[in-house]
């Protein structure tokens, strides 16, 4: 007999992903307050996104080398990272206003958002274990979202206090916190991991189809957000050599945002395709337009926003895909440990490639940067097309 989830769970997950992950992006949306008020470096905004990033890496590698999300209840975890991670989000109204109490208060927020997005993915896995591809779909879509959300306020040019907006995403994250605690709660298909072992992050690798489903998703997280840094780059660039006057900001936010219908429609598809089929199509699409990215800065606006948006569709859209399929290639004991540890390596592999392309927006035409980035769709179609012929 199947089991039938309650209506609620997945909804409230997916309104707890978005509120927790709210966090992630509240730096960046008050930032240009914080630059006046705080006499912070024009290169700021680089500098603080990357603490965010170097707090959740770290935070997801202690995660996964304690086990928490196997050892602990997952939905307890979640709500204490929200609650924590919401602390050190409103203390920069508090702390005294220097650049290293920033950085700080971002890096250790990270460190918490370690146990929201990855954990929140672990607990749908514990609920939705025959239809996760369909589950994660709508929790990295609402992660879409915040993180397209800041464009859309500096578009509208927002006039909300920073402080405002600090009191505001704090005191979302913990409902989404509560929420999952009071709704959601503990999956039936959840199973406690054994005692703290760090040899576990090694050893989910020795699975064939996992190391598969973790290598694929490497390969998309290397394009992915390097894409979306760059995006208002490759605006700029279109109208200073095509005359046009699209608005970065909306364009980013309207670009990204759509990935959020890709990872939901991904996660239809995929309960009769199959997450690897899904997957595979998505990194497809973007590596081809990888492959075509010198060519379309000499199109019409039209075409050009037309490609650029289903560049934005595909990039994400198979991000739901490949956590469905690191959790149902992961060994039944250890999935919260081999999310997390695959989403710290992916997100460490952020890094070096917007770093790279950064030094090559400096020595060769910006028309060339995003084909660059094919080597990325390569690497994880390869390991992709070996999940496809097992049809998994």
């Amino acid at each position: 007999m199947t089991l039938q989830v309650p209506k609620r769970v997945l909804p409230t997950i997916v309104f707890a992903q978005f509120a927790g992950t709210s966090l992630w992006f509240a730096g960046n949306a008050i930032l240009k307050e914080l630059q006046l008020e705080w006499q912070l470096p024009a290169d700021a905004l680089a500098t603080v996104t990357s603490s965010v990033q170097l707090g959740f890496i770290f935070g997801t590698f202690i995660f996964a080398l304690l086990s928490i999300a196997d050892r602990f209840k997952p939905s307890w975890v979640f709500l204490f990272c929200t609650v924590m991670g919401s602390a050190l989000n409103v203390s920069l109204i508090f702390l005294p206003p220097t650049y290293f109490v920033l950085l700080s208060a971002r890096f250790f927020t990270g460190i918490f958002i370690a146990g929201i997005y990855p954990v929140g993915m672990k607990i749908a896995s514990d609920w939705f274990e025959g239809k996760l591809g369909k589950a994660l779909g709508y929790l990295v879509g609402a992660l879409v979202l915040g993180s397209a959300f800041p464009h859309l306020l500096n578009y509208t040019g927002s006039s909300l206090s920073w402080k405002f907006v600090l009191i505001g995403t704090s005191i979302l994250a913990i409902l989404g916190g509560l929420a999952i605690v009071f709704f959601v709660g503990e999956g039936p298909h959840r199973r406690k991991g054994a005692k703290f072992n760090p040899a576990k992050i090694f050893e989910v690798f020795k699975v064939r189809e996992f190391r598969s489903a973790a290598f694929g998703y490497f390969g998309h997280m290397w394009e992915l957000y390097t894409f979306w840094a760059f995006l208002p780059v490759v605006l700029v660039y279109y109208n200073e050599t095509q005359g046009t006057a699209l608005h970065p900001s909306l364009y980013t936010f309207i670009i990204m945002a759509v990935g959020a219908i890709g990872c939901v429609l991904g996660g239809f598809v995929s309960v009769k395709k199959g997450s690897a089929k899904v997957a595979f199509t998505f990194l497809l699409i973007s590596g081809i337009l990888c492959l075509l990215s010198p060519l379309i800065f000499s199109l019409n606006e039209t075409v050009f926003i037309a490609l650029l948006l289903v560049w934005g569709f595909a990039v994400i859209g198979d991000s739901a895909q490949f956590s469905s399929l690191t959790a149902q290639t992961a060994p039944k004991e250890s999935v919260g440990t081999a999310i997390t540890i695959v989403v710290s390596i992916g997100f460490l592999l952020t890094i070096p490639s917007i770093q790279l392309l950064g030094y090559l927006a400096t020595v060769i035409d910006t028309k060339w940067l995003l084909f660059t980035l094919f080597i990325g769709p390569l690497f994880g179609l390869i390991h992709t097309w070996k999940l496809v012929k097992k049809n998994i």
